[in-house]
């Protein structure tokens, strides 16, 4: 059974239709990627999948429970079975690390200081940071923030851990050792890896299976080697990251006067 099940989904902005009749099932413990254009739907997605967002139609279900309707009071016992990497590490930035980290554990549990600060060191050991307890957000680089803020989305020890463009702004070393902490936690914690990237090298690397979005549709469900042998232009453009025969024309100057 599906750990995480779109049934039929569809969800518009105004007149935009972000999302038209998705149908997708995700396996527990497995890592997969979407990708897709950018204003393809993909964070949509993500936020449908812990109930910030609603659809217009279709259907949600987590764990053979349908959740898209649920009252709020009950969307807390399932969101707190999902880690969430936001784009830009979202770190406060008036705590510490040991504080940012401690954060959900401190908001959701009973407990104690102690018990606590042992759950701090041993994520920040996971992500491979434990030397930076007392530091601020603002005396860390990217990659050490992004890291951190790993090591606060695995605090409470979820089932799936949702990643929005988790390499975005790193350089290439630093982007990979991103892409080794999540192999990583999928291997050591067993959660179930849903990851929304631009970066198809990371792609690649971490996925067991890749779907991509374009104009509201799924149109391609498959495993990284099918993707790189699929004959579909689209596809094939997204993948290679070359600009279509169309885009190029566009970019053309027709000169003074021309049309």
């Amino acid at each position: 059974m599906a750990l995480i099940e779109f049934r039929k989904i569809s969800k518009r902005f105004g007149r935009q239709v972000v999302l038209d009749h998705i149908d997708l099932n995700i396996e527990e413990g497995r890592s997969i990627v979407i990708i897709g254009a950018s204003g393809s739907g993909k964070s949509v997605m993500l936020k449908h999948m812990v109930g910030l967002l609603h659809p217009d139609e279709g259907e949600v279900w987590f764990d053979g429970q349908r959740i898209d309707q649920l009252p709020e009071r009950k969307m807390v016992d399932i969101r707190m079975q999902f880690g969430f990497l936001f784009q830009m590490g979202a770190l406060f930035d008036s705590m510490n690390v040991e504080d940012n980290v401690a954060f959900p554990v401190a908001q959701h549990t009973n407990k104690t200081a102690e018990e606590i600060s042992k759950i701090v060191d041993e994520k920040l050991r996971m992500v491979g940071l434990p030397e930076v307890k007392k530091k601020m957000p603002g005396e860390l680089s990217g990659g050490q923030r992004k890291r951190v803020a790993l090591a606060r989305a695995i605090a409470l020890e979820p089932r799936v851990i949702l990643y929005d463009e988790p390499t975005t702004g790193l350089d290439p070393i630093r982007a990979d050792v991103i892409n080794e902490l999540i192999i990583k936690l999928q291997r050591e914690l067993k959660v179930t890896s849903v990851v929304v990237t631009h970066d198809m090298h990371s792609a690649f690397k971490i996925a067991d299976r890749i779907v991509m979005l374009h104009k509201g549709k799924l149109i391609f469900d498959g495993t990284p080697e099918q993707i790189r042998e699929s004959q579909d232009s689209i596809i094939r453009h997204f993948v290679t990251g070359e600009a279509t025969e169309d885009e190029l024309a566009a970019l053309k100057d027709t000169g003074p006067g021309q049309k």
